[in-house]
């Protein structure tokens, strides 16, 4: 079988494939999780267009995780017992589908050369619904598109979803928009191994720099304070004696008592809210009041939007203390951090073990950074 041959059947059966699971994904068995995402993407009076719809299905089949942390590709393989190797090996790599903004650089028949403005690479994308669906993509033009591995075949994307098509003239938008997207998402800029290591490298840099200006990698600050001496440190590091402002705190940052600053060579830099309570819990357990301060210890044990960076922290400044931290919190009078700490940490925080530590930098492709320099003044 030759190429051509290859790619076509497995465009064919792609496209089989794929009815097939969204007939899976949208059978009764599945309305409880699907019913709320597409509700929530609805726009006024719960109604919502088909690309959004399509889109919100698309992502809800390859990615959400059910309570068993299966997805539904995932359980659509495991009960459909007549597909081949072939057909499982196809639709188990939509699970990790490629998101982002792309300049379109040629055109090849049914196929678009892509390159990825996030991640700095190229992709060839094809789609299961005929040729005629990228009749009015122009070169030089670019995406918004999930692009999904069409297996078996090396080195073939599948276009997942609904994609959005943008002429050349729109380059100033898309750059803007790449920017706040690699800012938000730095996981899609890391798709790119390169990109992570010179993540890494500039964190670090950036890290220096800052321990460099404030004395310190762990600041605890009023809300002001912090806004304050963060927009002299970002200005100190832009060269620039402008009194814009580049950083503001979060609504819940901004109204509370005290914000830690934590700039970790791993985590990267972070924002703890009332760390100064918690600070003050390690420093002295029979403070008066030190219930609240407890309640605020079970939070950051509890919220999965918090590492177990400042807990550690904590726990390596207050060494003769912690225990006795833990002891009264827990109920549990033979706990000792050394033995015990980083059990409770896997356990209430499991998905900061099992997941893949990435740079907190964020990483400008080289022709991102062309499209950014490009744009005229008044979009700077």
């Amino acid at each position: 079988m030759n190429t051509a041959t290859g790619l076509a059947q497995a465009l064919r059966r792609s496209a089989e494939l794929k009815e097939e699971l969204v007939a899976f994904g949208e059978s009764r068995a599945f309305e409880r999780f699907l019913d709320p995402l597409l509700l929530e993407a609805s726009g006024p009076g719960g109604v919502w267009d088909e690309a959004s719809a399509t889109n919100v299905i698309d992502h809800f089949l390859l990615q959400y995780r059910l309570p068993d942390g299966k997805t539904v590709a995932d359980r659509f393989v495991a009960r459909r017992t007549t597909l081949t190797d072939a057909d499982r090996q196809m639709v188990l790599a939509w699970r990790d589908p490629v998101e982002g903004l792309f300049e379109v650089r040629s055109k090849h028949g049914d196929s678009l050369l892509l390159l990825n403005l996030l991640d700095d690479l190229e992709y060839r994308a094809y789609t299961n619904a005929g040729h005629t669906a990228l009749h009015a993509v122009k070169k030089g033009g670019f995406l918004s598109a999930r692009l999904v591995a069409l297996a078996p075949v090396p080195d073939a994307w599948l276009f997942s979803g609904v994609m959005s098509s943008y002429p050349r003239t729109a380059a100033p938008e898309i750059a803007a928009a790449t920017l706040d997207l690699a800012i938000s998402r730095p996981d899609l800029v890391f798709r790119n191994p390169e990109k992570i290591e010179q993540g890494w490298h500039s964190m670090r840099e950036d890290r220096a720099a800052f321990v460099e200006f404030f004395g310190s990698d762990e600041l605890i600050l009023t809300p002001e304070e912090t806004e304050d001496r963060l927009n002299a440190y970002y200005r100190h590091r832009q060269h620039t004696a402008s009194n814009s402002s580049l950083f503001t705190l979060s609504p819940e940052l901004a109204q509370a008592g005290t914000v830690g600053v934590i700039y970790d060579q791993v985590d990267g830099l972070n924002f703890y809210a009332d760390y100064g309570s918690l600070r003050d819990l390690f420093a002295n357990p029979d403070l008066p009041g030190r219930k609240h301060h407890q309640d605020l210890l079970r939070t950051y044990l509890r919220e999965d939007s918090i590492t177990p960076l400042p807990i550690r922290r904590l726990a390596a400044a207050h060494p003769k203390t912690v225990d006795t931290v833990f002891r009264r919190l827990l109920r549990q009078p033979d706990f000792t951090w050394n033995r015990h700490g980083n059990a409770l940490l896997r356990r209430r925080k499991p998905w900061y073990v099992e997941t893949e530590q990435r740079p907190g930098v964020s990483v400008i492709g080289d022709r991102l950074g062309e499209l950014l320099r490009s744009r005229p003044l008044r979009d700077v």
